[in-house]
Order: structure tokens, then sequence, then C-alpha cells
């Protein structure tokens, strides 16, 4: 999945290089994922589709879920929890 935070993504707030966001853009995960369910525009193709104003914690329980960050960087907010991949 795609992580981002800026003055053109669906997070908050909603400008660039924010010390600290409390909600991200979350775009493309490779498989279903319930707990992004609630967050996505196209409930039709959930591996297809933008997830708006998705909250921190909930990226983090995301990441902890499938064993953590594979590669990039995360917005500030987001804790950068490493994957042992």
């Amino acid at each position: 999945m795609s992580v981002q935070a800026n003055a053109g993504a669906y997070c908050t707030p909603r400008i660039d290089n924010a010390q600290r966001y409390d909600a991200v853009e979350v775009g493309f995960p490779s498989d279903y994922e319930s707990l992004l369910a609630p967050y996505a525009e196209d409930k039709e193709d959930y591996t297809g589709t933008v997830y708006a104003w998705v909250p921190t914690n909930v990226v983090t329980l995301v990441c902890v879920k499938h064993g953590g960050v594979a590669t990039g960087d995360m917005p500030p907010g987001v804790p950068y929890l490493r994957g042992d991949k």
C-alpha cells in the first residue's frame, strides 16, 4: 500500500511538510484489508482505490498486522515499524 500526506492528499492537516499528520491517504493495497475498508472511496474495488483520511493509528495497526513497513518512508505522525523481510 502507498501512504501519502501532503497538500494534495486526503489527509489532516492538508498541507505539505506538517510536523505531524493525524490522518493520511492510503492507496492501492495489494489485498483487501478490513481495517482500511471503512475509508475506501470505491467499495467494489478495494485494491484499486484510494482510502481517504485514514487515522494514523489505523495505518499503524495495518502495518503491525502485516509485519511492518516493507520499503519507503512514513509521513510524520505514523510510526515507522520496519518489517523483518
